[in-house]
Order: C-alpha cells, then sequence, then structure tokens
C-alpha cells in the first residue's frame, strides 16, 4: 500500500505476541513503510516485540467485547487510521471431535472466528469512508480441505474463507481490499499450545517468516488469496474440482 497523503499507512496486526504475528511485524518492521499498531494477550511478549520492532503495544483479549471496542478507540487515539489489518490472532485444539470439550469448542470459535469477525466490523468502516484499506486474515489450509482431529478449527478458518469471500463482494466498489493468506502447517507454537505436537511426515512446517513474507507481498498485490507454501494451491484446487479424487487421497495420506 502507498503511502497515505505524504505519511507511512497504519497496520494493526493481532496475534503479534508470538508466531505468525510476530514474524508479520518484523517483517513489516524491516520494510520501513508502516506505522505498527500490535495487539496480543500476552503483554511481556507484545511488549518485546514493539520493543524489537518500534510499534505500539496495544494489550486486549480479543474475545472480550469491551477490550476490542478498546483497542479499535486506542489504535485511533495513537494514529487517528487503520489503513491495514492483519488479523493472525487465533488458537487450535487437536483429537476426535467427540473428545472436545465444550468449553473449548467455544473458545476456538470464538477466537479464530467471533473475534475477528467483530475486530473487521470496527475497523472497516473508517476504510470504507477513506475509500482505501486492506483487510488481511490468517486462514488456513484445514479451513479449504478439512483435516482429521481438528474439525472446530477448520470450521473457523473456512468461515474465514466464505467471510472474506462475501465481503469482497460487498466492497468491490469500495478501495477496500480483502485477502487471505492461507498456511498449511507453521513452526510455531500453536502446536504446543493446542496441546498435541505436530506429528505428520507431510507437508513439513514452513517457518513463520515464510508466512510473514506472503502477508507482505499481498498488503502490496492485494491478491485475495495467497496459499504457504504456494503448492498448497493444488490441493485446495483438487478438493475443490474432484473432491472424491481428494478424499480418496485423503484417507490414504492424511
Amino acid at each position: 500500500m502507498a503511502e497515505q497523503h505524504g505519511h507511512r499507512p497504519v497496520a494493526l496486526v493481532t496475534g503479534a505476541s508470538s508466531g505468525i504475528g510476530t514474524a508479520v511485524a518484523e517483517r513489516l518492521a524491516d520494510d520501513g513503510d508502516w506505522r505498527l499498531l500490535l495487539n496480543g494477550r500476552d503483554e511481556g511478549r507484545l511488549a518485546q516485540v514493539a520493543t524489537r520492532t518500534g510499534g505500539v503495544p496495544l494489550a486486549a483479549d480479543l474475545v472480550d467485547p469491551r477490550a476490542r471496542a478498546r483497542l479499535a478507540e486506542e489504535a485511533l487515539v495513537h494514529s487517528g487510521r487503520v489503513d491495514a489489518l492483519v488479523a493472525g490472532a487465533g488458537i487450535g485444539w487437536a483429537g476426535p471431535f467427540t473428545a472436545m470439550p465444550h468449553e473449548a469448542i467455544d473458545d476456538v470459535v470464538a477466537v479464530n472466528l467471533d473475534a475477528t469477525l467483530h475486530l473487521v466490523r470496527l475497523v472497516l468502516p473508517g476504510m470504507v469512508e477513506r475509500r482505501c484499506g486492506q483487510v488481511v486474515l490468517i486462514g488456513s489450509m484445514a479451513g479449504s480441505v478439512g483435516v482429521r482431529g481438528e474439525a472446530v478449527y477448520a470450521a473457523t478458518k473456512a468461515g474465514l474463507t466464505a467471510f472474506a469471500d462475501s465481503l469482497r463482494y460487498e466492497l468491490a466498489s469500495t478501495g477496500v481490499r480483502v485477502s487471505m493468506v492461507l498456511p498449511g502447517a507453521v513452526d510455531t507454537p500453536f502446536f504446543q499450545r493446542r496441546g498435541s505436537p505436530y506429528r505428520r511426515e507431510r507437508p513439513r512446517p514452513v517457518p513463520a517468516v515464510q508466512v510473514a513474507e506472503t502477508v507482505c507481498r499481498t498488503l502490496r498485490t492485494g491478491r485475495p488469496n495467497a496459499y504457504v507454501p504456494s503448492w498448497m494451491a493444488m490441493p485446495a484446487w483438487l478438493h475443490g474440482t474432484a473432491p472424491g479424487v481428494f478424499r480418496s487421497l485423503a484417507q490414504r495420506f492424511g
């Protein structure tokens, strides 16, 4: 995104206290083209990331409606606008759906889907009014093809994909762009925090910096969907065009 009226544009990055969000903040800082507003729940880690990147730490639990509203207000107080939202906050849970505790279902849906939709609702009107802005949602290949043992996580990411598609239709004439970045497995603390390590032999997890680079490229190009690594677009295509073949392969290799 080009500078706005001689000033560097403002990017709000959620989930910035760890994993993909941290990598995005560091990559945007390296670019030097953005003023950074950084959100996360861990105040200590968020402060460290803010110090390294020169960003403004805005700690908040996005599941809390009041905290979400306060975050949007503080973003305007600090920078006057949000030109790009990179929604990277997310949690997971792995295991059979029949064994998933009810509260875990609620938590995954609340963080991955509900909180993201509400935050977009808070920052989007300003973008539409200025007729310029970008929303980048961190999705997952799990939301494109489904993954055994991650039914609810996959459902939330599929919801984000449908949300992004719908928003693109609504915003087509506004100058606001909506993009999905869709990684496969990523080498972050995500798997430890969900309570189950990554055990599949393939695909191997990619480094978070690779996802961050794709986010930065997406902010420059406005590409609707970007897969990480790029070959992940092939199973997504196969799932859509030949679902029977895909399901057979997934049962055998997945």
